[in-house]
């Protein structure tokens, strides 16, 4: 991986024993790979690349010229060879006959399927023309921290001769698109001898013949702007110098996990966020410096940044030097009200006859002076990546700030790309959600059977998840399985102990903390005892009580708290027993531990049903694969208590069913999902039974 330590120069890491035995494809491949494993080279998804090479038409069995570029809506950092578009290029300099002018570009889009090389189901992006059209056979467009700084500056055509000389070029603001693609194979016919081009609030194009040497080249370029603004800015304070100090690491998460709720209720209206929280040295920085909110206010610059954090962010009005955390959390809903006003405002000033209705008008960046940023987003990799691409913005408004005098993107062009009919029917392609996407759960008991079944079960349709559990060995294992799977943003743990207050307590501070806030709630922490009355000790019956009973209430007072400060409902899913409605010999402390669960479940429905928060109970029974409680000691007590060897458990289980089924850890996660689900968004104080079948469970 490169370094990434600030200030250091990019490392050149390719190998030539590597690449020896490449394609060309492959090598395009290998150097986009290497670009974008560093952030100060091109934030996530940002830049792309391309080859011209020569390859077997499969019709007429000649040699033709293609254009490997990358596709639209990929990453270099992690592309792979599937992630490119292939045109051929004879097709690609036949649509110069077509194009009817700069107010007709976009329609230059649509013909780039035409000219599809092989098949390839990849769609081209709108930057194809941009790499087609430059005579060179690699072409790196990136988006470096270092160059955007100069791109973003007032004078940044005199910045670029500067530091560049006429090795790198300059061309004025021009949104992407298959004009910029013409204006830029001018510059390479009327300056044969440049190497790239600087391209005002946008970026970095570098080109070479040698798939290694325009690898090089980029590299190369970059760090000369490192080193120019590292001279530059040598002892001169960032953003004109401190004005606040930073509160201490555990006070910054306290203070975001009482402001994140808050914000989560406000702008979660039209569908459910989930939040990130930063507060790594560049962001504190940038929060508490003298300059922060006049540049705030400028926005960002390049086309990416913007399009992943919005117009503007919004800045809280929070003083580190005299927190009063209850004052902001009140004030918040006029900041927000206030934001969504000024978006309004800019959306009336800007939109055109044609122009896409004003979509969400709340704020994706807070910035909290002392403490840190905040962002949502409808995911929780969308809310990091915005996040990271507010943090390249804000190393771009270091430079320039320093060196020049910082520029964002005109308003009518950053709403001209916010709002482009091209941009609009990207979205207009993307996939229906999932149905809880957006939405936070966490699952105590999460590294049991039952728990990490209900977990993958939420995860797989969308939702995030705080795994809880007191094992914590168990509670990594489960994490990487589930991390493997659906991806690590998506997956969060707590170490927990339910019958702790002060561990409940900071659960949901790091749940907040983590995702923003919460929306479903599963309990489903447990233990299992059996015992005759007379050997039940005061020691086992409290163990029972403190777990089954006062553990889910612990859980659900807690979710209560921060379900209301939200205001936006919820849904609480008690794992209880068919014990808790049947009795079973030899386990009274338990089946009136699990009766006390299911009495709690209905009482909390009432109570949460005016503020929208619903509380069911699912009844598993005999649930032994894959479940912790039915190893040990209890499946010893169980098969004593019937007479039965372990082997004769589960079949007697399965026989006094009505159904004759085994009942497995992901079936009570299915009757967990449905509870989850907006399928039953009018039920609530409601029992389900996954038992296959007991009549003396029967709840009616």
């Amino acid at each position: 991986m490169s370094q990434t330590a600030a200030g250091s120069r990019l490392q050149n890491l390719w190998d030539d024993a590597k690449a020896a035995s490449m394609s060309e494809p492959e090598k395009l491949l290998y150097r986009s790979n290497l670009l974008g494993s560093d952030k100060r080279v091109t934030n996530y998804g940002g830049g792309n690349t391309s080859a011209k090479v020569t390859e077997r038409d499969p019709l007429t069995g000649e040699d033709v010229e293609v254009l490997w570029v990358k596709g639209s809506g990929g990453d270099i950092g992690t592309i792979s060879m599937d992630g490119f578009a292939t045109l051929y290029m004879d097709k690609l300099r036949a649509l110069k006959d077509l194009y009817r002018g700069p107010e007709h570009e976009d329609e230059m889009v649509g013909y780039l399927p035409h000219c599809t090389f092989n098949l390839n189901s990849r769609a081209a992006s709108i930057d194809t023309p941009l790499h087609a059209y430059v005579p060179r056979k690699h072409v790196d467009h990136v988006h470096p921290d270092a160059i955007i700084a100069i791109a973003a500056s007032a004078n940044s055509k005199e910045l670029t001769q500067e530091i560049f000389g006429d090795e790198i070029g300059w061309l004025p603001w021009k949104r992407p698109g298959y004009e910029l693609g013409l204006w830029l194979e001018d510059f390479c016919k009327k300056n044969p001898d440049a190497k790239g081009v600087v391209l005002e609030s946008h970026g970095l194009f570098t080109w070479d013949d040698d798939a290694k040497a325009c690898y090089e080249l980029t590299l190369e370029i970059i760090n000369k702007a490192i080193a120019f603004f590292e001279e530059k800015t040598d002892g001169i304070p960032a953003f004109g110098g401190k004005t606040h100090e930073t509160l201490p690491a555990d006070d910054r998460r306290a203070v975001a996990a009482r402001l994140m709720p808050a914000i989560r209720g406000f702008v979660s209206g039209n569908q459910h966020m989930v939040g990130h929280f930063d507060d790594q040295d560049a962001v504190l920085e940038f929060v508490n410096a003298k300059d922060m909110e006049p540049l705030a206010r400028l926005g960002t610059s390049c086309p990416d940044h913007f399009l992943r954090t919005k117009i503007r962010p919004l800045v809280v009005d929070f003083d580190p030097a005299k927190p009063d955390i209850d004052a902001t959390v009140e004030n918040l809903r006029g900041m927000v009200e206030s934001y969504r006003d000024d978006y309004a405002a800019y959306y009336e000033r800007c939109q055109h006859e044609n122009s896409p209705p004003m979509r969400d008008p709340n704020a994706v960046v807070y910035l909290v002076p002392g403490v840190g940023m905040i962002t949502f987003a409808k995911d929780k990799a969308t809310a990091r990546i915005s996040g990271e691409f507010y943090v390249n913005a804000i190393n771009v408004m270091r430079g320039a700030h320093a060196v020049s005098e910082y520029r964002g993107l005109p308003e009518q062009e950053a709403f001209d790309i916010e709002y482009w009919l091209l941009e609009e029917a990207k979205l207009q392609r993307m996939p229906k959600p999932k149905s809880l996407a957006g939405r936070v759960a966490i699952v105590t008991g999460g590294a049991g059977g039952i728990g990490s079944a209900t977990a993958a079960r939420y995860l797989s349709e969308g939702a995030c998840v705080m795994l809880a559990d007191i094992d914590p060995d168990a509670l990594e294992a489960t994490r990487e399985q589930l991390a493997g799977k659906f991806g690590k943003d998506m997956v969060r743990t707590v170490s927990m102990d339910v019958t702790s207050e002060d561990a409940v307590i900071s659960a949901y501070g790091e749940l907040a903390v983590e995702f923003g806030g919460v929306d479903l709630v599963v309990s489903n922490a447990g233990i299992a005892s059996s015992a005759k009355i007379e050997d039940t000790t005061m020691e086992l019956w409290n163990r029972n009580q403190s777990i089954l009973s006062t553990g889910y209430f612990l859980v659900a007072r807690e979710a209560f708290k921060l379900l209301k400060q939200q205001g936006i409902g919820g849904s609480m899913v008690f794992v209880a027993s068919k014990n808790g409605l049947a009795a079973s010999p030899g386990a009274s402390a338990y089946c009136t531990a699990k009766a006390s669960e299911i009495h709690l479940a209905r009482c909390l429905a009432l109570e949460g049903a005016p503020d929208g928060i619903r509380v069911n109970v699912v009844n598993p029974d005999a649930v032994l694969r894959g479940s912790r409680i039915w190893t040990g000691e209890w499946l010893d007590q169980r098969a004593s208590t019937y007479d039965l060897d372990k082997e004769g458990l589960e079949e007697m289980y399965r026989q006094r069913s009505l159904l004759k089924r085994s009942v497995l850890p992901e079936d009570v996660a299915e009757a967990c999902y449905f509870f989850a689900a907006e399928v039953s968004a009018k039920s609530t104080g409601n029992i389900i039974n996954v038992d296959a079948g007991n009549i003396q469970s029967f709840t009616r």
